[in-house]
């Protein structure tokens, strides 16, 4: 085995040792999601390093403030492991860097300084839309305490409180990231994937909004 797939293994059992149990949409599944997405656009892309789109995005969520007491607590688990188990410093700076800036925070992060950066940021921002993304935001929601929908709070006051509050609803998240996220792509094959999924969620709040409003009952 080379060094390379040694590592890949190392990190396989980490981030299982991490994420597996996540009960909001960071589970070990999710991870394997966005490597797999990860590796597939990185085929598209010529100065695509697949080592380390694979290795970011297998150690992303481990990182994640939103799983840890801060975002420098995330951050200094990662480069922790991967000061144990890499010698090569570049390696640990190139995953770091991507890691750091990769996250949506509200659409206030820079943009991504690589070409592997900004594969692992597509490959995770596909997995927040479509059916999965769907299926990731009411997980989420649900784990945090949130409920799904008030139709009597206008999403104006949601847009005054902080990205991160829990007191805003499931259906306000899909305005506040998820339908931004397609024109947000970086890579001409995360932009025809993303359409793909954007269109299928705009389908499904519509056809939420019409059995909320009990307007699906045939005329009964």
């Amino acid at each position: 085995m080379n060094s390379e797939a040694r590592i890949i293994k190392l990190a396989e059992v980490f981030v299982k040792q991490e994420l597996e149990f996540d009960s909001s949409g960071h589970d070990w599944w999710h991870i394997d999601r966005v490597r797999k997405l990860a590796l597939e656009i990185a085929k598209t892309e010529k100065e695509a390093d697949g080592f380390i789109c694979e290795l970011s995005a297998l150690l992303h969520d481990v990182a994640d403030e939103k799983l840890n007491d801060s975002k420098q607590a995330g951050l200094d688990k990662v480069e922790n492991w991967l000061a144990s188990n890499i010698a090569d410093k570049n390696i640990t700076n190139r995953v770091m860097t991507i890691i750091a800036t990769m996250s949506y925070n509200g659409g206030q992060n820079p943009p991504m300084e690589s070409i592997d950066g900004e594969i692992v940021q597509d490959a995770d921002r596909l997995d927040a839309l479509g059916a999965i993304g769907i299926a990731r935001t009411f997980a989420y929601s649900g784990a945090k305490g949130t409920i799904i929908h008030n139709p009597e709070q206008e999403f104006s006051q949601f847009s005054k409180m902080d990205y991160r509050s829990n007191n805003k609803t499931a259906i306000y998240h899909f305005y506040e990231k998820l339908l931004k996220l397609k024109d947000l792509m970086n890579t001409p094959h995360a932009k025809e994937l993303a359409a793909r999924r954007h269109d299928f969620m705009e389908e499904y709040l519509r056809q939420f909004y019409s059995e909320w409003n009990l307007e699906d009952n045939g005329g009964l």
